[in-house]
């Protein structure tokens, strides 16, 4: 028995099976020489309830022998505190790459969310977050690298912060299920972006100068035309739009009944201009959607390649498809409606989206109380005509 190093380990030939070098200083301690000529360096001890272990610290090459004998008296200084190095190098084995809790999360916790949400978080995942941090073991991730991959996003604010509540909920998930310790998720503490909110509202040219040419496209294309004028007449969100049924649209009641949507099983109610434009939409035999597709039997998947078309031809380069149902929520306000009543149109189910309308409402207000101030000086100049 002799002190390991480099040069004895290097010098040691294979014979026919598994040769034992122990170190003569460090109880324990040996290299392992196969019949190959692989050399592994391992640590022998036994546990305080007198388990035996013999976890392997490392292939030569891989680690220098100094190396691998700093390691090994680093477990014995741990196997003297009461721990056991070999079963909490096991449970790092178990523990997942954050790829792995990624598709345990898709698997177990996505898929009981809709399908636009699933879709969602499969993007942030595979464009933004996975490139970076994929390879890594989910308990090994800190706050640095979180606010790291934060930092990336200061250009792109939302996504930014979306990235941060996906990470947030999966490492709420790696602690209940048991990859991580309570209360560690590195996420906390890690501040969001300030997002701007964009409020685009089509004024009344601008919406006339709309319907103008989706009246005159309406020939070419008559499902992408008659979903974007569904868009801004109902307010209603894309997909409700692209995924509605005939089944869904009650004539006799003024309403469509949507079975899913953002918000779950809802009511819109129908406007007769939006009832005109529904009955005028052709019907393709076999297909239950309004909004028919390419394909036979589905809906229409995209409408930003006929939007763009159509919004350039209107010369409103800079509106989103989203736009229209903000515009329909500014005509509703405009018109004095109150904000439950158009987040009941809008089926917002927090009180805060909705308020992003309540300066809208303003104006109404105010010409309502310039209304009563005129008449209130009117009634006192009388009186003054008659003393």
């Amino acid at each position: 028995m002799q002190k390991l190093t480099k040069k004895i380990v290097e010098s040691i030939q294979p014979k026919e099976r598994d040769h034992i070098l122990w170190d003569s200083e460090i109880s324990g301690f040996m290299c392992k020489v196969t019949p190959a000529g692989k050399k592994s360096y391992f640590l022998y001890y036994r546990t305080h309830d007198r388990r035996q272990r013999r976890p392997k610290i490392g292939d030569h090459g891989v680690v220098t022998c100094e190396q691998a004998r700093n390691i090994a008296q680093r477990w014995i200084l741990e196997v003297t505190q009461g721990k056991d190095p070999s079963a909490e190098k096991k449970d790092l084995r178990l523990v997942p790459t954050l790829k792995e809790l990624a598709d345990q999360y898709m698997k177990e916790h996505a898929s009981r969310k809709r399908l636009s949400s699933r879709k969602e978080d499969y993007r942030l995942w595979k464009q933004h977050i996975l490139p970076t941090l994929g390879t890594l073991k989910a308990s090994s991730l800190d706050r640095s690298d979180i606010a790291k991959l934060h930092h990336s996003f200061q250009h792109l604010p939302t996504t930014g912060n979306r990235v941060l509540s996906l990470l947030s909920k999966a490492f709420n998930l790696a602690e209940l299920w048991g990859y991580r310790p309570n209360h560690s998720n590195p996420c906390l503490h890690i501040k969001k972006y300030t997002e701007q909110k964009r409020e685009r509202f089509l004024s009344q040219k601008e919406i006339e100068r709309l319907m103008k040419i989706l009246e005159e496209e309406k020939g070419n294309d008559p499902w992408a035309v008659s979903a974007i004028q569904l868009l801004l007449i109902t307010g209603c969100r894309l997909n409700e739009i692209l995924t509605l049924k005939w089944e869904e649209v009650d004539v006799d009641n003024q309403y469509l009944r949507l079975r899913d949507s953002k918000t779950g099983k809802k009511l819109i109610y129908l406007s007769t201009a939006a009832l005109d434009l529904l009955k005028n939409i052709p019907k393709k035999e076999e297909n239950p959607f309004v909004i028919c597709g390419g394909k036979a039997g589905a809906h229409l998947i995209n409408l930003q390649k006929p939007w763009r078309r159509i919004r350039a031809k209107a010369e409103l380069e800079d509106v989103r498809l989203h736009d229209l149902r903000h515009t329909f929520a500014s005509i509703a306000a405009s018109k004095g409606l109150s904000l439950p009543i158009i987040g009941a149109l809008l089926g917002h189910k927090q009180t805060q989206t909705t308020a992003r309308y309540a300066h809208l409402i303003g104006q109404p207000l105010l010409e309502a109380s310039e209304k009563i101030g005129k008449k209130i000086m009117e009634r006192k100049k009388s009186s003054d005509l008659t003393l």
